[in-house]
């Protein structure tokens, strides 16, 4: 099966959403058919709600590891990187011929009620694929929740979980302690795991499981750092540690994976060379950031309060229905001269007009879609474009050429 028809079974198996289906029988059965490739390579395992992403980032590059990460931005090969680059698709349809056959094998054979899900079945791929690359070590990012993620079929050298808030509320539940108890699920006995700074109520879950299955806790201190708007540099024990990502919040993300890094006894300081598109990042007058839930929100708005504060300000934004848009955007309208609403370019996204009923704003206008909102007239010296990381994506591919 060649690249787009891989790609087409994958969104005909339902939105990765959607379809979720929490639970390890399914990614278990079909690992150990394939000869449980997740076993072949050292992993670390991150959980968190905000910040996850880019702490995998951090630590596959200082590491030079493999990178398992959701979702993509524009292709679903960004997903499972292999010497610091994606799949190609070549290696991606080759992963998907691999999985599906013995999906269907089992499946005739009575040992499977269905098909993977979409989640499910790329997570098994990028296994194999780091399997045949024999790659020393993994960096493994949780996609929903962590205790009944597909992910959690690896035995990891060290977990790690970033800050804990509110998203996903309907799978994970509606209180940071039913969050934190899913996100938790990830710790194993006897292994080590690093927690970044915690809401006391989410510290005190992760605590009680730590206690539960004898996994040695070690929280995170996050350094002073001297921080500017693309970047920051800090010291710890000693060691003077760069960080290429921009936002105060990404020392927080760093001073974690060094950690991650400490516990395993490597070198973090390639954390400078990590790169983490869509998430603060510059091109042209355009910053691209997938604040898609409210402490992304509260973070991008700390941001631009921090960096820069006196500037005109541009803001495209479109969201998906179930996300707390009204408190995302009575965070970050308030801080732009200028508003472009949009909506990406899926079935689950939020009409425009109903984000412009909840919270108006005086330069406020409508767009059909991001490639519309992009060619709007705007005055502002910065355009922030946010939301939904769907629309970052579009926005990204028609900006990057």
């Amino acid at each position: 099966m060649n690249y787009p028809a891989s790609v087409e079974y994958l969104y005909a198996l339902g939105n990765e959403l959607k379809t979720a289906k929490l639970g390890l029988e399914c990614v278990s059965a079909v690992a150990s058919k394939l000869g449980d490739p997740q076993r072949a390579f050292r992993t670390i395992h991150v959980a968190g709600t905000n910040g996850k992403g880019s702490t995998c980032a951090m630590i596959a590059s200082a590491l030079g590891a493999a990178l398992y990460t959701s979702p993509h931005l524009v292709e679903p090969t960004e997903r499972i990187v292999i010497g610091g680059k994606p799949a190609t698709k070549e290696q991606f349809a080759r992963a998907f011929e691999q999985v599906h056959a013995v999906s269907e094998e089992m499946i005739a054979a009575g040992e499977l009620e269905s098909h993977p899900t979409y989640f499910e079945t790329v997570t098994l791929m990028a296994f194999c694929l780091f399997k045949e690359a024999r790659v020393e070590w993994a960096v493994i990012e949780v996609g929903l929740g962590g205790r009944l993620d597909a992910t959690n079929i690896v035995t990891p050298e060290v977990c790690v979980i970033t800050p804990v808030d509110y998203d996903h509320e309907a799978w994970l539940g509606k209180s940071i302690e039913s969050i934190a108890f899913e996100k938790a699920g990830i710790l194993k006995p006897n292994t080590p795991a690093v927690i970044a700074p915690q809401h006391p109520a989410a510290m005190r879950v992760i605590e009680d499981r730590a206690r539960e299955v004898g996994a040695e806790l070690i929280p995170v201190a996050v350094p002073d750092a001297v921080v500017d708007a693309w970047g920051s540099q800090f010291a710890i024990e000693g060691i003077t540690y760069t960080c290429q990502l921009a936002g105060r919040h990404q020392v927080v993300n760093a001073a974690t994976a060094i950690a991650a890094c400490k516990r395993v006894g490597l070198d973090a300081r390639g954390i400078a060379k990590a790169k983490w598109p869509g998430r603060l990042e510059k091109i042209g007058k355009f910053i691209l950031d997938g604040a898609h839930n409210p402490a992304g929100a509260r973070a991008l708005a700390a941001y631009i309060g921090e960096f820069h504060a006196g500037k005109k300000i541009g803001l495209i934004y479109g969201a998906m229905r179930d996300k707390s848009v009204e408190e995302i955007v009575a965070e970050l309208f308030p801080l732009a001269y200028e508003v472009v609403v949009t909506a990406p370019g899926q079935a689950r996204a939020l009409r425009p007009e109903a984000i412009l009923e909840m919270e108006p704003h005086a330069r406020a206008r409508a767009a059909a879609s991001i490639g519309d909102a992009l060619e709007s007239d705007f005055e502002s010296e910065l355009i922030f474009i946010t939301g939904s990381l769907y629309l970052v994506g579009e926005a990204r591919a028609i900006l990057v050429q």
